[in-house]
């Protein structure tokens, strides 16, 4: 065990060596700490460094919780997940007829996916002041795009309905329905919903990168991801979550065969499932503003691997499945960064240009090449690793971005034309 120790310790300091890492990773086996550290601020306008009781904002890993209390209102013959969703939605929150709760849980609903460039939601729209009619009929509210239960699309509508149906069926808010039936009996007392406005003590914000500087993340308002975001809590919280599900706390096994079941494309109910290393891995990660969150869990083996962070200088889905394969006795390729590939001023400002207006624009500032967020108001520095294949410079990126040419001859980018 000590052998592993060292191998694990050597991997992740030498990953974090190449980036301006902040949060915490814990790694456990048959409740034996492998590894455990917590690195950069939790805020650093006071100097305040991130410990292992730092809680953080665990964007998409929130979608579990939300499942796990859909499946506790199902033990409880509140609901049938195969019924129509909309016999669980309020009267003035209804969607297709077709669409089943276990449509919404396995992101299969086809409902229209508003989490894109176009839409002003991410540049605007949840800046807002929350109203959840206006929310439901502006970006929810519409036919499906594709057929209920025939493709997978992920999509955090699906889950922001799941608290709404929460709400409605069991009469409390959503996160007083959590707080009671699931934070409370588990004991996990440092673990609650951000709902915009409420003081959560010991928590840690979130940072981008401007340019080559640590700022603020854009601010956002958390109540529009409530369901498929916005939980908060620490490493000691999902340590104990992660006993609930390997020993099956709470919910009755029928639920949690439904529950642990693979659907289409590896997803099963706020959880990914994937058979690796001869054995069962239940893994979920969390993206999002100064946000980047990892968890696998292996439960046959007893082993959980927690990442938290609040920036974006890791992936942390490469360095999850890196201390996965040493846990698992592979052999693991020491980390390095992207080879910068040689090309000239003039032929990097072939690349700049207006994309999509207001969301999407490459410029040339200072000598360096910049891919520019929130109409111009975040600069994120990219450099060129092939001829049309472009890396963030301060934080990992496994998949590069793609800037090719079209049949015309004319320069895309995520396949928006430049103007």
């Amino acid at each position: 065990m000590q052998e592993m120790r060292l191998k694990l310790e050597r991997y992740i300091n030498n990953y974090l060596e190449l980036w301006d890492f902040s949060g915490v990773i814990q790694v456990r086996k048959k409740e034996e700490i492998l590894f455990e550290k917590a690195y950069g601020y939790s805020c650093i306008e006071f100097g305040l460094k991130n410990t292992m009781h730092s809680r953080f904002s665990i964007a998409s890993l929130s979608k579990q919780f939300t499942a796990f209390a859909i499946m506790h209102l199902y033990d409880k013959k509140l609901l049938d997940i195969d019924k129509p969703a909309n016999l669980y939605l309020p009267d003035d929150m209804k969607i297709h007829a077709s669409i089943t709760i276990h449509h919404l849980l396995s992101h299969t609903s086809g409902l229209y996916n508003f989490y894109n460039f176009e839409n002003d939601f991410f540049s605007g729209y949840n800046r807002m002041d929350y109203s959840k009619k206006d929310f439901f009929h502006r970006y929810i509210n519409k036919h499906p795009a594709k057929r209920p239960g025939k493709e997978f699309d992920y999509n955090n509508s699906n889950y922001n309905l799941l608290a709404w149906v929460i709400e409605n069926v069991s009469g409390d808010d959503y996160e007083n329905y959590l707080r009671s039936n699931l934070f409370q009996p588990l004991e996990m007392k440092s673990s609650d919903v951000d709902d915009g406005s409420r003081i959560i003590r010991k928590r840690a914000y979130n940072y981008v990168k401007d340019f080559a500087n640590t700022v603020k993340s854009p601010y956002h308002n958390e109540k529009f991801s409530i369901g498929a975001g916005a939980i908060v809590t620490n490493c000691e919280d999902l340590s104990k979550w992660y006993s609930c599900l390997r020993d099956r706390k709470i919910l009755s096994q029928k639920s949690y065969t439904r529950f642990f079941h693979e659907n289409k494309n590896n997803y099963c109910y706020g959880l990914e499932h994937h058979h690796m290393y001869g054995t069962d891995r239940y893994s979920h990660g969390g993206d999002h503003l100064g946000i980047c969150t990892y968890m696998q869990s292996y439960y046959e083996e007893d082993i959980c691997i927690i990442i938290l962070s609040n920036n974006e200088a890791i992936d942390q889905y490469k360095l999850g499945n890196a201390i996965s394969d040493i846990l698992h006795y592979k052999d693991v390729e020491m980390p390095k960064k992207h080879q910068e590939f040689p090309l000239s001023e003039r032929e990097l400002q072939t690349f700049c240009g207006t994309y999509l207006e207001n969301k999407i624009q490459v410029k040339w500032m200072k000598g360096k090449l910049y891919f520019t967020r929130f109409s111009g108001n975040l600069h994120i520095e990219i450099y060129p690793i092939d001829k049309g294949k472009f890396v963030r410079r301060h934080s990992d990126q496994v998949n590069p971005y793609h800037i090719s040419e079209n049949e015309d001859g004319k320069k895309t980018f995520f396949g928006y034309v430049k103007k």
